[in-house]
């Protein structure tokens, strides 16, 4: 009677370990969300963006999310049948946001030239210069005009890298001639500052420069000379090739048919574009 009651207790107890095992395995993938989630029972499509970074991804006067990106993955939804979540993010949180699951991609406006052992990475599909913008009546023409100048840049953004940066191609002995690298959360605080004069330049993309200077009016000015080019991918977290591969496929068909085209011009950046 002991023997068999031990053997029962022992058999209970191997039996609790596997379940709880079982358990363990089971809130993981819970806890991962989607990352354990495969392609084929993906239901939404969730976008990481920055909400001031116009043309790509911003607020419209209606107070909804758009822009060139986000219509891009709307169409790559639409192919998919998916719902695409647009979620707006502190750029200097993505990773986080990428890492943790809490979104599928970042895809507004994102450098991949420099990052590409950090993400997996679309097709690129614009071809991007970061340039400095400064008021028409500040005289300065050059970059060598901005020595001794106070500069604004986004925080975590390419070009702070690139300011930052002391290798090749890096831009850090320009930055060194400043008298002060300004960060700022978005493009349109810093774009204030310079307007009030509390900023005498920014480093920031042409194809946002020119949406913001478009807007503000009359007042500002884009140097000749550019800091870099670079270009836009999607970035997906490091291993996602599965789903990478999956958007690029469908970024070809939206070519094809002439729906990323069609997008460019509306946003005006069709010379920028390089899926064509």
């Amino acid at each position: 009677m002991k023997r068999n009651l031990a053997i029962f207790l022992m058999g209970m107890t191997i039996a609790t370990m596997v379940l709880g095992g079982c358990k363990d395995k089971e809130n993981i993938s819970k806890k991962d969300g989607k990352e354990s989630e495969s392609v084929e029972d993906k239901k939404t499509f969730t976008v990481g963006f920055d909400a001031e970074y116009p043309p790509y991804g911003y607020m419209d006067e209606n107070g909804e999310y758009t822009g060139f990106d986000l219509e891009l993955a709307e169409a790559v939804c639409e192919l998919e049948g998916w719902e695409l979540v647009k979620k707006p993010i502190n750029w200097d949180s993505k990773d986080m946001e990428l890492n943790s699951g809490a979104i599928d991609c970042i895809w507004n406006g994102f450098t991949m030239n420099g990052r590409e052992e950090e993400y997996t990475f679309s097709t690129p599909y614009v071809d991007n210069s970061q340039v400095i913008v400064v008021a028409e009546k500040s005289g300065m023409k050059t970059l060598e005009d901005l020595q001794g100048k106070s500069v604004g840049v986004q925080a975590a953004s390419a070009a702070l890298d690139l300011l930052q940066s002391e290798e090749k191609g890096g831009r850090k002995a320009l930055a060194d001639t400043f008298s002060a690298l300004n960060e700022f959360a978005d493009y349109n605080t810093a774009f204030t500052e310079l307007q009030a004069g509390a900023l005498d330049a920014l480093a920031i993309d042409v194809g946002v420069a020119n949406y913001q200077i478009k807007s503000r009016g009359e007042g500002y000015q884009i140097l000749e000379e550019t800091l870099n080019t670079e270009q836009y991918a999607i970035g997906f977290k490091k291993g996602n090739q599965e789903l990478c591969d999956v958007v690029n496929a469908d970024l070809k068909k939206l070519t094809e048919d002439g729906t990323i085209a069609k997008l460019a011009e509306k946003y005006e950046i069709a010379d920028m574009v390089t899926l064509k």
